[in-house]
C-alpha cells in the first residue's frame, strides 16, 4: 500500500509569475494591435523622424505621439513610396508626407 504524499503537488507556475506572464502577454497584444492599427511607431518611423509640428527636433511629446495617436499609410507607385503621417481621429488630414524615390540596384558592377 502506497502511502499518500504529505504535501500537495506545487503548482507549475507561482502567482507572481503568473502575473508577469499575464502582464507581458498584453503588452505584447497591445503592440500588435498598435501595429495593426499603422501606428508609426509600430511601422518603421524611427524617433528622430518624429517631427510633428515641423520645428526641426522631435521632442519627448511627439516621439510618446509617434508611439500612440500618429498613424502612417504607405503607397507605392512605380519606384516612388510616399508615407503619409495623420492622426487616427482624422487620417484625411495629414501631418507630413514624405516621399522618396528608390531606386533598385542595377545587378551588376561597373559596366566598361
Amino acid at each position: 500500500m502506497a502511502t499518500p504524499s504529505v504535501n500537495p503537488p506545487r503548482p507549475r507556475f507561482s502567482p507572481r509569475r503568473r502575473v508577469l506572464l499575464v502582464a507581458v502577454l498584453a503588452l505584447l497584444a497591445a503592440m500588435a494591435a498598435l501595429s495593426a492599427m499603422g501606428i508609426a511607431g509600430f511601422n518603421g518611423t524611427a524617433p528622430h523622424e518624429m517631427d510633428w509640428d515641423g520645428d526641426g527636433s522631435a521632442s519627448g511629446v511627439e516621439i510618446v505621439q509617434g508611439y500612440t495617436v500618429v498613424a502612417v499609410d504607405v503607397s507605392r507607385e512605380g519606384q516612388r513610396t510616399c508615407r503619409s503621417y495623420a492622426r487616427l481621429r482624422d487620417r484625411t488630414a495629414p501631418l507630413r508626407v514624405d516621399c522618396r524615390v528608390e531606386f533598385a540596384p542595377d545587378g551588376g558592377g561597373a559596366k566598361p
